[in-house]
């Protein structure tokens, strides 16, 4: 596994209520919105802030846990393939991580997988085919 953080995503109670805070507020403007689901915000060099409904993270985390007794968000890790994911996903078995979701197809097109560091620090590890970053860091994410 690569030294590296590419999305931090935060599970909300209300998505509608930090979209009127973050893009009306703010005026952030989204890398990809898809309605009534997720925004993603460049907040850094290839850094994305992923805003989610906390119990679709939950749902998609699979780990049974509710957003009451975890932190609702994930770290994320971006890979250049799904074989890469199967490989760092092993990775972090063997240096006793808790393996939240086998690695698996995505609902929005890509491959990914769940796992929990000793301290339950969730990580998704992910292949999107639709995320690219430009030598100046800009993310920009084709939905797939």
């Amino acid at each position: 596994m690569r030294q590296r953080l590419d999305l931090i995503t935060l599970g909300v109670p209300d998505l509608g209520s930090v979209r009127t805070f973050y893009l009306d507020g703010l005026g952030w403007e989204p890398a990809l919105e898809v309605p009534g689901e997720i925004i993603f915000l460049q907040v850094g060099h290839g850094l994305l802030l992923g805003l989610f409904g906390a119990a679709d993270l939950d749902a998609d985390v699979g780990s049974g846990e509710t957003a009451g007794r975890a932190a609702p968000f994930t770290l994320a890790h971006n890979v250049d393939d799904e074989e890469e994911v199967r490989a760092v996903m092993e990775q972090a078995r063997r240096a006793g991580a808790t393996i939240l979701k086998e690695p698996q197809r995505a609902d929005f097109g890509g491959f990914h997988g769940y796992f929990a560091d000793p301290a339950g620090f969730r990580w998704e590890v992910c292949f999107n085919p639709g995320w690219s970053v430009a030598p100046d860091g800009k993310v920009t994410i084709v939905p797939v």
